[in-house]
């Protein structure tokens, strides 16, 4: 099954402006980026990031990761790659094209959390995101196309049932969990043991529990 993992390199994750620097948003995105990669290539799939720039990841396997350049909006760039008609089913005897999107800032998910949403049965298989986002997806039916505008996890349950898809969701921790904001960096430095997590410990954030809830603060 090939994997979409699309990245962004416009202003990376702006809503932890407050708490890390440009560069250091660059760099937690880009670690971000090759845990995830690494860990779908782990699972024994393709991952191929759509990117709107020439990136590199280097990650710890011999396999080259494949990074396909789309300036475009997010939504068009996914259902340009989705509908790729030079792409052949995955398996030969069903006519069907398996393919995946997983988002580039899943630093919490395992190969183990990827291979429940890979190996789960349904037209459409959806991992909702905290907020009403849609974090990863499988597709298998034809005429499904994606909307990432606003609450897309509603979206998507609309577009599946209007090309009559079956849809399944899973429910993970690990794969609702995306980091966008300063307090979703305690869940990385809780339950992450990737580059990302390793990047903020050196950069000298901790837990801080002062508060009455768990957050974060810089050494």
């Amino acid at each position: 099954m090939e994997v979409l993992v699309p990245f962004s390199s416009d202003r990376p994750k702006s809503r932890l402006s407050g708490t890390l620097s440009s560069s250091e948003r660059e760099s937690l995105a880009r670690a971000m980026l090759a845990d995830v990669v690494e860990a779908i290539a782990a699972t024994g799939e393709s991952p191929r990031v759509l990117a709107t720039e020439p990136v590199g990841v280097a990650i710890d396997t011999d396999a080259e990761v494949p990074v396909t350049v789309d300036e475009r909006a997010l939504t068009t760039a996914v259902n340009d790659a989705i509908a790729d008609p030079t792409s052949t089913p995955n398996d030969p005897g069903d006519p069907r094209r398996s393919v995946a999107v997983v988002m580039a800032d899943l630093a919490l998910a395992t190969p183990g959390a990827l291979r429940q949403l890979f190996d789960a049965d349904g037209d459409v298989v959806i991992a909702p995101g905290r907020g009403g986002g849609t974090n990863a997806l499988v597709i298998r039916h034809p005429s499904f196309r994606v909307d990432y505008h606003g609450a897309s996890y509603l979206d998507h349950l609309r577009i599946a049932a209007d090309v009559g898809a079956t849809v399944r969701e899973i429910d993970s921790h690990r794969l609702a969990t995306d980091i966008d904001e300063s307090d979703d960096l305690a869940e990385l430095l809780v339950h992450g043991d990737g580059r990302a997590a390793t990047l903020l410990r050196e950069a000298g954030f901790e837990l801080d529990r002062s508060r009455g809830r768990v957050g974060v603060r810089r050494e």
